[in-house]
């Protein structure tokens, strides 16, 4: 079971944006933040988190201690965290009340959702109604992460934001109506889809290719299916980045900065194949001497390689919107990548 968590700043930060090509100088003052992290003890809502507390901003973490399947559960903490939390916050100039949620929990077993499509529902479409329903009521506004699985992978260019929908599967299907809900539900949200996700502590594909490529004289990789590698800790990133600017626009009354709510995509730049991904994996791991092993990389068909579940042959997602809004430049898949392999956190699964 999780823990909640709460950090809190000293209200003494005022700091420039510190992401690639960012030339907007934003002042907070992170103290009067409040953000409420469901999901905190994911890959994404881990690395968001921790990024919180680097930034010394306020924020409440609830997994599984807080049910968001539970419309009552969350309303419940809400409450009893702002009751507790009002009196003694507003006397050192601090955030009693909760300005964000931030919801990284989802329902991920892509091809187990198909046999388990009751609870794939309840995690992406009923939690995200619940959350989207407490935010509308405390008057918070409300970051959603969704996916790539949302439209079908028929296309040949970079789904926009605006194209039409049209998932193949269990999964997609539920993020897309846990998308609709939130719309239904309430006005003031930021909806990002993202793909191909991975990051500390949680498994995922990298870790997987690493963990193969150190046991096995061969593997195969699916080549036919493209799309965009990201590092959880550039989408946490961006996420603040969203705070950042909105919480800027609202207290400063000359801003004309804003990022108008809806929904956006991101993730890291450039497009590649699962294949093309693992080659680079093996590359960078072998810069780094983390092999001990020769281990062939072979590329193969979504056919040959027996997948159970239909999945998006392309689900490169365009990102004009966002960086048009955010005024940044996304890191290159393969340089996060190498980020990621040469952080003193990274080591190869056993």
């Amino acid at each position: 079971m999780g823990r909640t968590k709460t950090r809190e700043g000293d209200g003494r930060l005022a700091e420039p944006c510190q992401r690639g090509g960012c030339n907007v100088r934003l002042f907070i003052v992170y103290s009067h933040t409040m953000i409420w992290v469901i999901g905190s003890t994911g890959m994404l809502g881990a690395e968001f988190s921790r990024l919180l507390q680097k930034n010394k901003i306020q924020f409440a973490g609830t997994s599984s201690d807080v049910d968001a399947r539970d419309y009552k559960a969350l309303k419940a903490f809400a409450e009893k965290f702002e009751r507790e939390n009002y009196i003694s916050a507003h006397k050192k100039g601090e955030a009693g009340r909760i300005q964000w949620i931030v919801n990284c929990s989802a329902y991920t077993a892509v091809e187990k959702a198909q046999s388990d499509k009751a609870a794939a529902q309840a995690l992406n479409v009923d939690a995200a109604r619940n959350i989207a329903r407490v935010a509308r009521e405390i008057g918070a506004k409300l970051i959603h992460i969704s996916t790539d699985y949302v439209f079908d992978g028929k296309a040949s260019s970079p789904y926009k934001e605006s194209d039409a929908k049209s998932p193949l599967g269990v999964y997609g299907q539920t993020k897309s109506d846990g998308e609709d809900e939130i719309q239904k539900t309430m006005t003031q949200y930021f909806i990002l889809r993202t793909s191909w996700l991975y990051g500390f502590g949680r498994p995922n594909f990298v870790y997987t290719m690493a963990k193969l490529m150190n046991s096995k004289e061969e593997i195969k990789v699916v080549n036919d299916q493209r799309g965009s590698p990201t590092f959880a800790a550039d989408l946490a990133e961006a996420i603040l980045d969203i705070i950042k600017i909105c919480d800027k626009a609202g207290t400063n009354i000359f801003s004309k900065e804003t990022v108008p709510y809806g929904v956006y995509h991101f993730t890291d730049a450039g497009e590649t194949t699962w294949f093309d991904f693992a080659v680079e994996i093996q590359r960078l791991l072998k810069k780094r001497k983390l092999l001990s092993n020769e281990c062939k990389v072979l590329p193969c068909t979504t056919a040959e390689f027996g997948a159970k579940v239909e999945r998006p042959a392309y689900s490169v997602l365009d990102k004009e919107k966002i960086c048009k809004a955010l005024k940044i430049k996304i890191p290159k898949w393969q340089d996060s990548l190498d980020r990621f392999i040469k952080d003193s956190g990274f080591s190869i699964p056993q």
